[in-house]
């Protein structure tokens, strides 16, 4: 079983049913950050509601992990080397969780598609 660190895309399309995410959270493991949680949980009230999204969030929140000012550091650094693709904040800290951690940063994105590290899935 690996372990990945998991991208709000990477959720919101798993809870989408998109089968090819499926595997990466059935069958591994994974983390994430507070900024992505709300990102999902935002994105779970709009699409399928308040009572769902509450049901999700006690599973999201216990795949949280600290961020710490030298990630912010290296994440806003990697931002602005990057900053033509328009990346996120939350995104450049999940992936400077994933590098810090040696995981692969799991996302759709194509803004990701050909970094390093990352397992870009459509």
């Amino acid at each position: 079983m690996s372990e990945f660190f998991y991208d709000s895309y990477a959720f919101i399309e798993y809870f989408n049913g998109n089968p090819h995410f499926k595997p990466y959270f059935e069958k591994h493991t994974g983390i994430t950050t507070l900024f992505n949680v709300a990102e999902v949980y935002y994105s779970l009230l709009h699409d399928k509601g308040k009572a769902a999204a509450d049901d999700i969030l006690p599973t999201l929140l216990s795949l949280i992990v600290e961020v710490d000012g030298e990630i912010i550091q290296k994440a806003m650094l990697f931002r602005f080397f990057h900053r033509k693709q328009k990346l996120s904040y939350a995104d450049c800290i999940g992936y400077g969780i994933s590098r810090e951690r040696g995981i692969p940063f799991l996302t759709g994105d194509v803004r990701f598609k050909d970094i390093k590290d990352v397992e870009f899935v459509k």
